[in-house]
């Protein structure tokens, strides 16, 4: 039995007949006749009702077709995912991500992704939310992975991958108990410049108290962590920025803080690339 006589005999039961099965398959009437006879003596069995104005299946016919309908599927599907693998390989990903993350450790994702598609050309790129999805939209970048500040972003789609914590971090030798906000109110500050996420979530955290003193901006959490842990000030952060190696800080989990926003993976909306939906993927897949 021959993939190609299940396809032949599935056509002329869809199309009540070998000539227009012929033409829609491109194939010349004999060729098929000849398969699907071939087919019926392999089989041992009759699958076709031949007249001189139509062609049936006879009841085993049916019961053959149905199966024989499941297999191509199962074969359009195996095709699907070969050409799919095929495209990914031909293609680059250009992936950019802000140094917070939460759980998500993008190296080792891309890791990944480079082990499964070899052939793919990927780049990294870090940098604020805001100028990321601004490289998404113009298509300098394929996904963005970073805190979704806005349920709906126009142009482009995204889906949240793990949640996050705001909380405060004082020098590692500060002993006092943080009981609110006020008791920091005129502390000074380190935080991220003008723009970025983190700023506007600092503002929103002091709503009502004497505004925060930012004194020393920093480039990145990390550069946020090493100013807070020499002295040089206090600063709102994301939990899974303490997490990580590095300077000695100390946390606070302070009542009333303004909830961070969830990770997300972002990618536009239309004119996704084969390369940028499998990373997609992995990613919600967890892998």
């Amino acid at each position: 039995m021959e993939l190609r006589q299940l396809v032949y005999f599935e056509a002329v039961v869809r199309c009540n007949g070998f000539t227009r099965a012929a033409e829609d398959l491109h194939v010349a009437q004999p060729a098929i006749s000849a398969q699907v006879r071939r087919l019926e003596r392999e089989l041992g069995v009759r699958l076709l009702q031949r007249s001189t104005r139509s062609v049936t299946p006879t009841p085993v016919g049916l019961d053959f077709l149905a199966e024989v309908r499941l297999t191509l599927e199962h074969v359009h599907a195996a095709r699907a995912v070969t050409e799919s693998h095929r495209e990914v390989e031909r293609g680059q990903l250009r992936v950019g991500a802000t140094a917070i993350t939460g759980p998500l450790d993008v190296t080792t994702e891309l890791g990944a992704f480079r082990r499964r598609y070899p052939g793919v050309a990927i780049s990294l790129r870090s940098d604020l939310i805001a100028p990321l999805l601004d490289q998404l939209r113009d298509e300098s970048l394929d996904v963005v992975v970073g805190p979704v500040h806005e349920q709906r972003v126009p142009g482009l789609a995204v889906r949240r991958i793990a949640t996050e914590e705001l909380v405060l971090i004082t020098p590692p030798g500060d002993r006092r108990r943080v009981r609110g906000l006020l008791d920091v109110a005129r502390e000074d500050f380190v935080c991220l410049p003008q723009g970025s996420g983190l700023r506007t979530l600092l503002t929103e955290a002091f709503a009502g108290l004497p505004a925060p003193r930012v004194v020393f901006e920093a480039a990145s959490p990390g550069g946020i962590r090493d100013a807070v842990s020499a002295g040089l000030g206090v600063a709102l952060v994301a939990r899974s920025a303490t997490q990580h190696d590095g300077r000695p800080v100390r946390v606070h989990r302070v009542p009333g803080m303004p909830a961070h926003p969830p990770i997300g993976v972002f990618w536009r909306a239309r004119s996704v690339s084969a390369a940028a939906r499998r990373f997609v993927e992995q990613v919600m897949q967890g892998g």
